[in-house]
């Protein structure tokens, strides 16, 4: 389960530009996201790509707390995101979206405590991430709250996510999608969009310690 990643940086504004043929935002973001930050998400406006910061951590309409309620949200099981009261409405109406990032990280247990470890592509290039959004206004104060929350698989057998968390933990993965999936994961109807939900191949992503300072 990610809880911790790091945005894309403002010198990969080409690549957001080759894939989406869109603009980074003109605000700024910080250069590590947790859940509540925001971060550059990418999705369907109007039929075409769009890139604005979102909040990590979806938030439904009826959320209570809305300012804290993606504390718990900010990671969405592909085996239950269609029947889970706070994802299935944004799943039923194809609110697929990508959140970029440089990398994310994950806490490894085998040295009997928690490490953290950084997971990046080995290519050097940014990734994007499947997730489902929301875009709410909060009527108590009027402010218009956009939010993501990224979709996990099982990855018990991958070669580099089955190293983290707890030995007696399933092992879980956000799905990080090949370049060549991205429209197709925005346009998708449900049907493929479950098609697109799987664990990298072989070699597509590294690993390495990243303690905390």
């Amino acid at each position: 389960m990610c809880s911790n990643f790091q945005p894309i940086k403002n010198h990969h504004a080409d690549w957001v530009k080759k894939h989406f043929d869109c603009e980074l935002p003109n605000e700024e973001w910080r250069d590590e996201t947790y859940p509540t930050y925001s971060a550059p998400f990418v999705y369907l406006d109007d039929g075409k790509p769009r890139c604005e910061l979102a909040q990590f951590g979806l938030v439904p309409h009826w959320a209570p707390d809305k300012k804290k309620y993606g504390l718990r949200t900010y990671n969405a099981r592909s085996e239950t995101v269609h029947e889970k009261p706070s994802y299935r409405e944004a799943w039923k109406e194809r609110r697929f979206g990508l959140v970029l990032m440089e990398s994310f990280y994950e806490p490894s247990w085998e040295t009997g405590k928690a490490v953290r470890w950084r997971i990046r592509r080995s290519d050097g290039q940014p990734s994007a991430a499947a997730s489902i959004w929301e875009r709410i206004i909060d009527k108590e104060t009027g402010e218009v709250i956009f939010s993501f929350s990224m979709l996990t698989i099982n990855a018990d057998g991958h070669e580099v996510m089955k190293h983290f968390h707890r030995p007696e933990d399933e092992k879980r993965s956000i799905v990080v999608l090949n370049d060549s999936d991205y429209m197709g994961w925005l346009f998708s109807s449900n049907h493929k969009a479950n098609n697109l939900l799987k664990l990298t191949p072989k070699h597509f992503l590294l690993s390495e310690p990243a303690p905390q300072k």
